[in-house]
């Protein structure tokens, strides 16, 4: 008796406004909704409550219902294209092809439909371009079994008969005159305990919430509050959020920043001097084709003003570089264009703004000096579980006269261990503009394979001597972080970062702080 009085005291208003109709014979949501004089939302929220209670058990059945497209509402007001067709026809008796839409006032594809139509079921003839009338009046009076199924919708999918059949296949090949929609039928009925509180009486004079006006009169006082059970399960609430992608960078940004750099940024579009030249990469190397690069096709771009000095001059020395090499190397061993230079693309790497970050520190003269970056390039690539055609990079630099090897290691432990790899596999690779070069890797254990994750390596000579005039040590690397940050959002393919699929975007951990 106690837990039934705990119960009473525990509905809500629109509860108490719910249980009188129920009974415990079964009666659909509409049939409650109508007796409890309330809207179909609140009724389904006060059977879910009553659920929670265990005063009501519900029955849900599914079925297919067939209804009304957007076009199907329409024809039902006015008429359908194969209707206006044979009603012209019983006027004029026959019409040109070429005028069935000025007549009949269709669109193509409603001419075609009605053309089609009208002659498959031998109600009409063509003759020398022109449609004659071959139906009967009385064939002509009589509604079609497709005007005759549009009339009668919504039906259940399951119901219908062999003649809606027949309708239903001849309607169902055409744009958006029916859909078939899933249609659920809830049922409720009161359990043995739900009797036992009908039969109760639930008028009740509880306080629902406490208001700053009943505190400042004390009109609480005396009165009693309704029961709530905090232990209910209640819709979850997605609050507005970064998106995810943007979390991790937000993250790579503030450890960089903690180790000390400095942020750099620059254009996604530039020229092949900044993205291949001044790093070293041949003009007849195959990245800088079409099939690995994105080229804007009509611009040309603008390359640094050529200094009366050519030791001071990087378009000069970049020449030099590539000609016939520079600090005892050969070089290309080949003719440097400049307007191949001028060639305007989307950057396919972010190591361009640490060839200008360069540029600018032979001038300022600000080093030893430690910057990064983190933007988007863009590659011809195959779309697959790991490529795609936009990706972010993580970008860094360190000019030092006395920096090393051991200390770019360094660097990249500590970046990838704050992004939350304990164990990555460091190897030796080669690169146009770096000597020594390493690549990093992870197993994937989904995959079942090393993944690499970025390339680094301390600029080649070729690179920074067209820059400052002589060589002086840079550590360079510039990893792919959309790979990155995979590992921490438990995602296997790269293509699931910018689907935008609103529930993975709700259900989504959010970075660690």
């Amino acid at each position: 008796m106690a837990d039934e009085q705990l119960i009473i005291e525990s509905l809500s208003p629109i509860e108490r406004k719910t249980i009188p109709v129920l009974s415990e014979d079964s009666q659909t949501v509409g049939e409650v909704t109508k007796k409890s004089d309330q809207d179909k939302t609140t009724t389904l929220r006060a059977i879910e409550y009553l659920k929670t209670k265990e005063l009501v058990e519900t029955d849900t059945k599914e079925k297919k219902v067939i209804d009304l497209g957007i076009l199907g509402v329409n024809y039902l007001k006015k008429q359908l294209p194969e209707r206006a067709l044979l009603d012209k026809l019983s006027e004029k008796k026959s019409i040109l092809i070429g005028e069935i839409k000025n007549v009949c006032n269709l669109n193509d594809n409603e001419a075609k439909i009605a053309l089609g139509t009208l002659k498959r079921k031998a109600l009409i003839e063509i003759k020398q371009g022109k449609i004659h009338l071959s139906a009967k009046s009385s064939e002509i009076a009589k509604k079609m079994l497709e005007e005759l199924f549009l009339e009668k919708l919504p039906i259940d999918l399951e119901a219908l008969e062999p003649q809606d059949k027949l309708a239903f296949q001849n309607l169902k090949s055409r744009k958006e005159i029916i859909q078939i929609v899933d249609e659920k039928k809830i049922s409720v009925k009161l359990t043995e305990l739900g009797k036992k509180i009908s039969k109760k009486n639930l008028d009740s004079n509880l306080i629902e919430q406490l208001t700053p006006k009943m505190i400042k009169q004390s009109a609480w006082k005396g009165k009693k509050f309704r029961r709530y059970d905090i232990t209910s399960p209640v819709p979850r609430v997605y609050g507005g959020k970064r998106h995810f992608t943007n979390q991790a960078i937000d993250h790579a940004k503030s450890i960089w920043l903690e180790m000390g750099f400095k942020e750099m940024t620059g254009n996604l579009v530039e020229t092949g001097f900044w993205v291949f030249d001044t790093l070293f990469t041949a003009q007849d190397h195959p990245v800088r084709e079409m099939q690995d690069t994105f080229y804007i096709e009509g611009l040309t771009g603008k390359l640094p003003e050529k200094c009366k000095n050519k030791e001071e001059c990087v378009i000069f020395k970049t020449k030099q570089s590539h000609e016939g090499g520079v600090d005892g190397s050969k070089g290309w061993q080949a003719e440097w264009n400049e307007e191949d230079a001028k060639r305007v693309l989307l950057r396919t790497h972010t190591t361009c703004l640490s060839a200008r970050k360069l540029r600018e520190l032979r001038d300022t003269k600000e080093f030893p000096a430690k910057y990064f970056a983190i933007g988007k390039c863009f590659r011809n690539e195959t779309v697959d579980w790991s490529h795609g055609f936009e990706f972010n990079q993580t970008e860094g630099i360190v000019v030092d006269e006395n920096a090393n090897f051991r200390q770019l290691i360094g660097y990249l432990t500590q970046f990838f261990k704050k992004m939350g790899y304990e164990k990555i596999r460091i190897r030796p690779a080669y690169f146009a503009y770096t000597e020594p070069s390493l690549e990093m890797d992870v197993f994937h254990p989904v995959h079942k394979k090393w993944v690499e994750l970025g390339a680094a390596g301390m600029f080649r000579p070729e690179v920074t001597i067209p820059m400052f005039g002589k060589h002086i040590p840079v550590l360079a690397w510039g990893p792919g972080f959309d790979r990155i940050m995979t590992q921490f959002f438990g995602i296997n393919d790269l293509r699931e970062l910018y689907k935008n699929d609103i529930t993975k975007l709700r259900e989504m951990k959010s970075w660690r702080e």
